[in-house]
């Protein structure tokens, strides 16, 4: 018997461990079923559980739950990324707290030891975390992007890559971390609008005036890089500086000359048109140092502290000097000499470090490159010819540029935790990369002699390096004879956020190509951001970020997920608040309490997937309402539209089947007639069973649980059930019931709308009506008059019309004499009351709204409430409206 009440906790942890040790999520158990396979994109090994986890793995956990419904050899890939300076991290503020040895006394090896015990200990909060989720994930193949298979599957990555020229060591720009002496990636920058300033300086022309100029001036946010100048740029059509290109300017302070350059980078018509080449700390100026050969002057070590060196000609006193102490200094100095022209605030896009916090600092180091633009190639044509998809399509434009004007792929980093890169280095300077020591001695040995010492490379590889191999990496190669290699791959779908398509998605598109000769995978979901209920993008220091597992704790995890997927919808992104995650807690109870029905009315799960027998045209009806619902949710979830899949199975379940179904088969219960009540009963078991399967994508816990409660001796668990046929309606039948349901709403409608005490029975006249109408108002009569509270429906040649409120059913009007049951006058005024005062209320917001200042500087999300209220008042009002038009 089930429980009068609805308790998520009580069946959610008692199912996911059913189904996790009895196997229901493993892969190869359909051996001649066609795959369907996703990899799970890898959580860092350090995180926990976010609204965006939540978000694609609930994504992810439908499909896949709706593909092994379908009867597909489902593989949910799961696994966790190292998360190289994350972990590091980690592990250093652990040891710190312990008040241990620091990382650096304790030495490389014992270091690792270390994280790895980390690891074992905390390492896996995200997973378990994703079990409470439901995740359906084959736990059984999880990965680790640093376990034995995947760190030998990098080996043999980068040895290829480097013995086919594709990988290689250069000088080059990188950002740059001050605080943990390693270059990061572009994911791992803040970029973040700070107050600043812009300071201009005089650059005095080595050989006197020319043309009546004597200086040039620049301009500059970053100082202290002036030490490090290399030329001064002009562009080529500015004709103030047309005769001073090639000429020399003497750079304060580090006093040496330095050439004026004609480049298209400056912009003629910004400040003086000069501008300092730096193309050691960088980006831009790196790439015109280069087209010009002008020197690369380096002015900072790894702590971004000043150096001294004959190239960069910086005055010794600024020797280890902090950049922004150097900066106080140099600005000091270029007063005292006379080269200071001014500052203006200005703000400024400053570069941060998202774990260190510090500024980043382009900086001109030595590290192994993959060269992208040859593995672009490939990977953007399958794009072009839609080998893969992205959806929404947009999300292409976003891809494609980035693709087309790919730079070299950094891939080392100055960590010690990580992929630790397999290049070893004789004493002459000689590099062999390979898979092995024992292989580089050899080689080494085979070039240079018997006697060679070896030192390996002390960098590891960028943590995106190995995850890119996700899609085959997790299914046995480089075992190329693997069956499971051969039956997985290429993947089938990809679902993931948009912030990751450059740093995850396309390198995933060139190393799958590249490898395995074919796309990694054929679609590519690119999912919405979660926000808060405001609009804005949830930050610990705004004090709005939503914890999943909160609500999972108070609502249930059915009720989250089914939250997520509803709001999903293509392009645009979801504004969450607990309100709308309590809406659908009590659509699972709406669902419960109509189990609880079915069980009190003998009404059991059914023997057959396929539909009874039906005689009684309500049964007839909701068979075909079944199949018209499983037809919608099927094309939804074909074509990734979440937001309809779940608006379908919702107001199937919610409006047909419980408030209109279990409504209208009721009657059939009171009566006498046995056979009616059996083949009811059958229906009813068998409709509810499908609506278990169509909603257990999205709320599996709760559809499990009464899949079994509704029938005890199940042959199997409903996670292994057959999705519904969209077979079965019987148009007549379907037409003649949603005439009585519209009959019925519109007199409910009414009634509501002209405040009918609910006691009050008017008599409907119904006038025009055809033969069909006629015989449906005898048909349906008795179910008319109890679910619209009338004394009776009938057709009549006319009607009066004053003192009775007018609907319109189809081909018929429906008068409905009120006078005699309320006040109208009362209720007239009392509309127009009604009217008045939304009118002003949506008149003040029309004011709000088209004031231009309100729109500019009120936040957004308070204007877009504000908009949602306007339009609200609106239908109101002409709801209202329509209730005085009908009297």
């Amino acid at each position: 018997m089930l429980d009068k009440t609805y308790s998520p906790a009580d069946i959610e942890t008692k199912w996911y461990e059913h189904w996790e040790n009895s196997g229901a999520f493993e892969c190869g158990k359909r051996e001649d079923a066609e795959p369907y396979v996703i990899v799970m994109p890898p959580p860092n090994v350090t995180g926990n559980l976010h609204m965006g986890h939540a978000l694609d793995n609930s994504l992810q956990d439908a499909l896949v739950r709706f593909e092994r419904l379908r009867g597909k050899d489902v593989l949910w890939q799961p696994g966790t990324d190292h998360a190289g300076i994350a972990t590091q991290m980690v592990v250093e503020r652990q040891l710190d707290a312990a008040g241990g040895s620091s990382r650096k006394e304790l030495g490389r090896d014992a270091f690792i030891d270390k994280v790895w015990e980390w690891k074992a200990e905390s390492g896996g909060a995200i997973t378990r975390q994703l079990r409470h989720l439901g995740a359906s994930c084959d736990w059984s193949r999880e990965a680790f992007t640093m376990d034995d298979k995947r760190s030998a599957a990098v080996l043999k990555k980068f040895v290829q890559l480097y013995k086919e020229g594709l990988l290689y060591k250069d000088q080059r720009l990188v950002n740059w971390d001050p605080k943990f002496r390693t270059a990061i990636s572009d994911l791992e920058v803040d970029q973040k609008e700070v107050n600043g300033h812009m300071w201009r300086f005089a650059y005095p022309l080595a050989d006197g005036p020319v043309d009546g100029i004597s200086e040039i001036i620049i301009a500059t946010t970053r100082p202290e890089t002036m030490l490090g100048d290399g030329a001064v740029a002009v562009h080529p059509s500015d004709e103030r500086y047309k005769n001073l290109v090639g000429k020399m300017v003497r750079l304060p302070i580090a006093d040496r000359l330095i050439p004026i350059i004609a480049d298209e980078y400056p912009d003629p018509e910004f400040g003086s048109g000069a501008v300092k080449i730096t193309g050691a700390h960088d980006f831009n100026d790196f790439e015109v140092a280069r087209r010009n050969d002008i020197p690369l002057i380096k002015l900072m070590d790894e702590e971004a502290r000043m150096i001294v060196t004959p190239e960069n000609n910086v005055p010794a006193h600024y020797e280890g000097l902090d950049r922004f102490e150097a900066r106080k200094l140099l600005l000091k100095e270029i007063e005292e000499l006379g080269f200071y022209r001014g500052v203006e605030d200005k703000v400024i896009a400053q570069p941060f470090g998202d774990r260190s916090g510090v500024v980043i600092e382009p900086m001109l180091t030595e590290q192994w490159y993959v060269d992208a633009e040859t593995l672009a190639k490939p990977a953007i044509e399958a794009v072009e010819t839609g080998k893969t998809n992205f959806i929404p399509k947009n999300w292409e434009k976003t891809y494609f540029e980035w693709m087309r004007n790919i730079q070299p792929w950094c891939v080392s980093r100055q960590l010690w935790w990580g992929h630790r890169i397999p290049a070893w280095y004789a004493e002459d300077g000689s590099v062999f990369v390979e898979e092995t020591e024992e292989a580089a001695y050899e080689t080494a040995r085979a070039k240079l002699g018997a006697v060679v010492k070896l030192t390996r490379d002390p960098d590891v590889l960028d943590t995106w390096f190995s995850s890119a191999m996700w899609p085959y990496s997790t299914i046995d190669w480089p075992d190329t004879d693997s069956a499971v290699l051969r039956k997985y791959y290429p993947n089938t779908t990809l679902i993931t956020g948009f912030d990751i398509i450059f740093f995850w998605v396309a390198r995933m598109m060139m190393s799958g190509i590249h490898f395995m000769g074919e796309v990694p995978f054929k679609n590519v979901y690119i999912h919405a951001l979660v926000r808060d209920e405001h609009g804005a993008k949830m930050s610990k220091s705004k004090g709005n970020v939503i914890d999943p597992l909160e609500f999972v704790e108070k609502y249930g995890a059915d009720a989250l997920r089914f939250t997520l997927i509803a709001m999903e919808a293509q392009g645009r992104d979801i504004k969450l608040s607990e309100k709308r995650v309590e809406g659908y807690r009590n659509f699972a109870t709406k669902l419960w309490n109509a189990a609880r029905f079915c069980e009190m009315n003998e009404i059991a799960g059914s023997d057959s997937a396929t539909a009874p027998e039906a005689s009684l045209a309500v049964n007839k009806w909701i068979i075909g309402e079944v199949a018209k619902t499983t037809e919608s949710v099927t094309q939804a979830f074909d074509a990734f539209r979440f937001n309809d899949a779940a608006d379908a199975i919702y107001h199937f379940t919610w409006g047909t089947f419980c408030d209109w179904y279990v409504e209208l088969i009721k009657p059939v219960f009171w009566g006498e007639d046995e056979a009616q009540k059996t083949e009811t009963r059958r229906v009813a078991g068998w409709v509810l069973d499908q609506i278990l399967v169509l909603l257990h994508p999205f709320m599996p816990f709760i559809t499990e649980e009464l899949w079994h409660a509704t029938k005890s001796d199940r042959a199997y668990d409903l996670i292994h059930a057959a999705w519904p046929e969209a077979t079965g309606v019987d148009a007549a039948a379907g037409e003649e019931v949603n005439w009585a349901i519209k009959f019925i709403s519109e007199i409910r409608s009414t009634r509501s709308e002209m405040n009918v005490p609910a006691g009050a029975k008017a008599t409907a006249l119904v006038v025009g009506a055809s033969d069909a109408t006629k015989a449906r108002l005898v048909d349906f009569q008795d179910m008319i008059c109890r679910l619209a509270r009338l004394e009776k429906a009938e057709a009549v040649a006319s009607a009066e019309s004053k003192g009775a409120a007018q609907l319109v059913v189809d081909e018929a009007t429906v008068y409905l004499p009120l006078a005699d049951l309320m006040d109208l006058d009362a209720e007239k005024a009392r509309l127009e009351k009604n009217l008045e005062k939304i009118m002003k209320e949506a008149g003040a917001l029309k004011g709000r709204l088209g004031n231009e200042k309100f729109v500019v500087k009120a936040p957004e999300h308070v204007v877009a409430e504000a908009r949602e209220q306007l339009t609200d008042l609106e239908t109101q009002a002409e709801k209202v409206k329509a209730a005085l038009a009908r009297l």
